[in-house]
């Protein structure tokens, strides 16, 4: 896929066949058989609370981890194939009641369940996104709008994003994009350096090593963790 000004990667971000290909065919890079270790940390450090949103939640390894918890979780993902992934891995994992749900967060006025009142939302991943593709800052406001609408004061956002700090597999942001997108009616309480675990899959074995990292297997990438208060 081609656009001109864009990359196919860019390009695809919007389209839900673009992920659904990665799901079907089990090569997306962020399938490393469980959830992120840096929002492992956040659960046992006490900074997720109450209802539970995790956007672009993929795979639904933390929505999982979440519900196993006790949490009142809901992940939504654009991708059909990502959410039946998602729904597969909850029965494997032994937790069948993590719920899953298409959405596409931009209109969440389309999706019932995203009626609001949540108290944390874990995006891993997504934010990057909005702020690389897209429409660029537009997007990534518009997206912190609706997070903003679909929370109670006072909730945390959570966003794990791929740093700009050190080359990566897709794309990456610097810290100032996050700050810049959460400003009315938010609070940034801190930007963290931090990591992404991912995995090399044959199929991106070319790019990663073109970009200094393995040919193959586990890798840690840079990333920010930010916390964003509602106000």
């Amino acid at each position: 896929m081609t656009q001109t000004g864009k990359t196919d990667e860019s390009r695809g971000f919007s389209d839900p066949e673009y992920w659904n290909f990665m799901y079907d065919e089990g090569t997306a890079p962020w399938l490393i058989g469980g959830p992120q270790p840096a929002v492992v940390a956040l659960e046992e450090q006490g900074l997720i609370r109450g209802r539970v949103l995790e956007p672009g939640c993929g795979s639904g390894e933390h929505t999982i981890l979440f519900t196993k918890l006790g949490y009142d979780s809901l992940g939504v993902d654009l991708s059909p194939s990502a959410i039946a992934y998602a729904r597969r891995t909850a029965v494997e994992r032994g937790v069948p009641g993590a719920r899953f749900e298409v959405a596409n967060m931009l209109h969440p006025e389309e999706h019932p369940f995203l009626s609001g009142g949540f108290d944390t939302v874990v995006d891993v991943a997504l934010f990057h996104g909005f702020g690389a593709y897209g429409d660029g800052p537009e997007a990534s406001k518009a997206y912190a709008a609706v997070l903003h609408s679909l929370t109670n004061p006072g909730a945390l956002v959570h966003i794990l994003a791929h740093s700009d700090a050190a080359p990566g597999l897709s794309s990456s942001i610097s810290d100032d994009v996050i700050r810049a997108t959460f400003q009315d009616g938010w609070e940034v309480e801190s930007i963290e350096a931090s990591s992404y675990q991912g995995f090399i899959t044959e199929q991106i074995s070319e790019v990663a090593v073109q970009r200094g990292l393995p040919a193959h297997g586990h890798v840690e990438l840079a990333a920010w963790l930010g916390r964003i208060r509602r106000l």
